[in-house]
């Protein structure tokens, strides 16, 4: 595993009286995600190291020449792809360069879109109107904020059902939640991350999951993470091949109340 040690995980059963089976079952339905948090979110012992890895909202810095998507949706995110931390996402994101998340986050989005900017490509900040049948037209316009990176580690949301972990927590539901809680906590540096923009891993889904079916998350976008009046969660699966391909217009996009 890249975002926790192995062995902390079987010390942490342990401590807890989890058999070691039970353990490898988490281990098996186990992903590692970076979450992209605000400052006062990375923990007292990161701080120090911390950096700059992402922004909400604002206006996007496009290629020269490059218009906004056809959607007209707000640029929500935008993430600096070298800044993220390596070789800890089990997704293939681009070494460099920037990738921005277009998308409607207050209702279902018509269309959406994430683009890839290539490093050293010149751009120009677009501006946040457009021309429509001559008259201009304003695009929703979002706060900046900077995000910073924080690794985890995210669960299948049926990993219990596991026959090892199903056994167990027959009469020890209490017990598998203080493990549960004490190995996503060492994940994060001794936190748990609340509302924030999670990149890869499972889906922390509020309805039906949708990174099924050879599907897997490349984010996970709470509203509230985007403009604190928003009560949405906002979810872009696709491929893995699709992803590592960055053939971003095969993406899917999902929102749930």
């Amino acid at each position: 595993m890249t975002a926790i040690d192995v062995q902390l995980i079987h010390e942490t059963a342990a401590k807890h009286g989890v058999p070691g089976s039970v353990a490898e079952e988490l281990l098996v339905r186990s992903r590692p995600c970076v979450h992209l948090v605000q400052y006062e979110e990375v923990p007292a012992s990161l701080r120090e190291r911390a950096r700059p890895a992402a922004r909400t909202g604002g206006l996007p810095a496009l290629p020269e020449g490059a218009a906004w998507p056809d959607g007209r949706e707000p640029l929500i995110l935008s993430v600096d792809c070298a800044a993220l931390p390596r070789d800890v996402l089990d997704i293939e994101l681009p070494a460099d360069g920037h990738l921005l998340f277009f998308s409607d986050i207050e209702y279902p989005p018509d269309s959406s879109a994430v683009l890839h900017v290539p490093a050293g490509t010149p751009t120009t900040e677009h501006p946040g109107t457009y021309d429509f049948d001559g008259e201009s037209m304003q695009v929703r316009v979002y706060e900046s904020r900077t995000l910073y990176p924080l690794v985890g580690l995210t669960l299948d949301e049926d990993w219990r059902d596991a026959p090892a972990a199903a056994a167990f927590a027959k009469g020890h539901d209490d017990v598998l939640d203080r493990f549960e809680e004490d190995i996503l906590e060492a994940a994060a540096g001794g936190t748990r991350p609340g509302v924030c923009v999670q990149i890869g891993g499972f889906s922390n889904s509020w309805d039906m999951a949708p990174d099924t079916d050879g599907l897997v998350l490349l984010a996970q976008l709470a509203g509230q993470a985007i403009d604190y009046e928003v009560f949405t969660l906002n979810l872009i699966v696709g491929t893995r091949e699709d992803i590592a391909a960055r053939r971003y217009d095969r993406l899917q996009y999902e929102q749930q109340c």
